[in-house]
């Protein structure tokens, strides 16, 4: 019966993603909020209807999805794009990661949190979901600059949350020292770009030549399931192996008329699963033991998002009219954070308790509210753009 309930529960996944399609339209809720909301209600906090199995797909399956999605941000980063928004990309992202961390830090530590926890939690507030952010620019069907320029955001800014949980994670106390710490992000992040040259390179030279002008579907599914492989077979960031090798083969192959194209195509199923699964997965139960330290955390979080978003784009000399939309565009939090509490935990088991209470709540709330704000903001600048 194994068989017959993994085609029956993925059949009806994919009529229940047409659904949420549906609702979406009479809502005007983003298509990603419907897909969790609908996760939510069929999964452990709802109606319990999918099976027990189930569960162990999302693991599998976010890999994959969240793979594609670093390939066709790290493809944003062409040298065409970074010389119109390169300057945005590095200021705006860098203010955000450390503003974030700065904010939510002091802000629990005035309300008598441990600063250490405080600490922790600031780091891992960094964090964003690309493939919520993604989703939302793709039913939106908009591409302007400002899109371009938060779409190479995203596509670094989990690189310096890494980066900065790690020395975080190092000042509170790393049992092997601040020098392991630092090490074994600079392995993660430095491993996972030396593979995505390593299959960026050869497939910017090989694909697209059965078929002119873009590569096959085959091809494009094959370089993502091998990089999403490898990476995990060697410990480093999917993420950031896949943002690489996209971005070499969008820089460097020069044969194709748009690099991975055909990754637009196949991504839609895999997207679809991953929000669904991901809502089912969520225990809503947390949200009641959130507390006063979570509710802290999600309006420092807030708060750092404006006030570095504003601050950035008036450094990087954005236009007018974007300039206070960068903050609320980068809500959505997801996968990468809880895997920054998931180490924290380990690490640290004295503040597990309150790391992953916390961070998961805000997840469930940051996945929910997040793509909703995203939407409204560029509804809100359509207004004000010529």
């Amino acid at each position: 019966m194994e068989h017959e309930s993994f085609l029956i529960t993925l059949g009806v996944l994919f009529l229940a993603g047409l659904l949420a399609d549906t609702l979406g339209r009479f809502t005007r809720l983003p298509r990603v909020t419907m897909l969790l909301l609908l996760g939510i209600a069929v999964g452990q906090s709802g109606l319990r209807l999918l099976p027990a199995e189930a569960a162990g797909w999302f693991e599998l399956v976010s890999v994959v999805a969240l793979t594609m999605v670093a390939f066709l941000l790290g493809g944003e980063l062409t040298g065409e794009n970074l010389r119109r928004h390169g300057r945005p990309i590095l200021v705006i992202s860098l203010t955000v990661t450390l503003l974030t961390v700065i904010v939510t830090w002091a802000g629990l530590t005035a309300l008598g949190v441990d600063p250490r926890l405080a600490l922790l939690l600031g780091a891992i507030a960094t964090a964003t979901d690309p493939a919520a952010i993604a989703e939302v620019f793709r039913e939106k069907g908009v591409k302007t600059g400002f899109t371009e320029t938060i779409s190479g955001i995203v596509a670094i800014d989990d690189v310096w949350g890494i980066m900065v949980f790690s020395a975080c994670l190092a000042l509170v106390g790393h049992d092997g020292g601040s020098v392991s710490a630092l090490a074994a992000a600079g392995v993660e992040i430095g491993g996972a770009v030396l593979l995505g040259l390593a299959v960026g390179l050869p497939a910017a030279l090989l694909t697209g030549r059965l078929k002119p002008g873009e590569p096959l579907q085959a091809e494009a599914l094959g370089i993502v399931m091998l990089t999403a492989g490898v990476a995990l077979w060697l410990e480093v960031s999917y993420l950031v192996a896949g943002m690489t090798a996209g971005a070499i083969i969008a820089n460097v192959a020069r044969h194709h008329d748009r690099a991975f194209h055909e990754i637009e195509h196949i991504e839609w199923p895999f997207m679809l699963l991953f929000f669904l699964l991901a809502g089912a997965s969520f225990d809503l139960g947390v949200l009641v033991t959130l507390g006063w330290v979570g509710l802290g955390y999600l309006g420092l979080r807030v708060l750092a998002r404006i006030l570095a978003g504003e601050l950035g784009a008036a450094l990087s000399g954005v236009p007018a009219p974007e300039r206070h939309a960068y903050g609320p565009s980068l809500m959505p939090q997801a996968g990468v954070a809880v895997g920054m509490a998931l180490v924290a935990a380990e690490t640290l088991p004295e503040f597990a308790g309150p790391v992953l209470t916390v961070t998961i709540a805000a997840t469930v709330v940051f996945e929910v509210l997040g793509p909703p704000a995203l939407s409204a903001t560029l509804d809100w600048l359509a207004r004000r753009t010529p």
